[in-house]
């Protein structure tokens, strides 16, 4: 009998973990790159942290009118992506994320109230952006990418998001 590559299993047969935590990174790296921040790698390589990783370059990036707004809407944007396979959002696997959204929120506003409005605000936002079809069509490329590779470069993430044509 011939052996089976990745590339020959068709989409419904990988793991359902390994797929949505193949789009919660992608949905990072595009939001990232639609914000103009350069992108060192994606992976869905677990560690003893975290089921994948988007790495942000360090101070390679222009300067932005709102920061803070922008690290939000990319920690976001890896529960919004995943939300679109899985079909709900997964407040467990995003729980850094989410601490760190909660933690950029109290740097800008501080009553209860305040931080959920802003935080309802934020996800709507990262939401509409990612739902845009050039943007979503790159988000599926690099997760596919990721189902086949693995990790990818920042470079080869960037490629997939220029060929979406966003």
């Amino acid at each position: 009998m011939e052996e089976q590559t990745k590339d020959d299993i068709p989409n419904q047969a990988v793991d359902p973990r390994l797929r949505a935590t193949a789009y919660h990174e992608a949905g990072h790296a595009v939001m990232a790159l639609a914000l103009g921040r350069p992108i060192q790698k994606v992976t869905v390589v677990p560690n003893q942290n975290y089921l994948g990783a988007c790495q942000i370059q360090k101070g390679r990036f222009k300067p932005t009118k709102d920061w803070l707004e922008d690290e939000i809407l990319i920690l976001f944007a890896g529960m919004v992506a995943e939300s679109q396979v899985t079909g709900r959002y997964c407040p467990n696997g995003a729980s850094q994320d989410l601490r760190g959204i909660r933690r950029y929120v109290l740097m800008r506003t501080s009553g209860e109230r305040q931080v959920e409005r802003l935080e309802r605000r934020l996800l709507d936002k990262a939401e509409h952006l990612l739902t845009d079809t050039a943007t979503w069509k790159a988000v599926e490329s690099i997760a596919a990418e990721l189902l086949k590779s693995e990790t990818i470069s920042g470079r080869a993430a960037r490629h997939f998001y220029d060929l979406a044509d966003t």
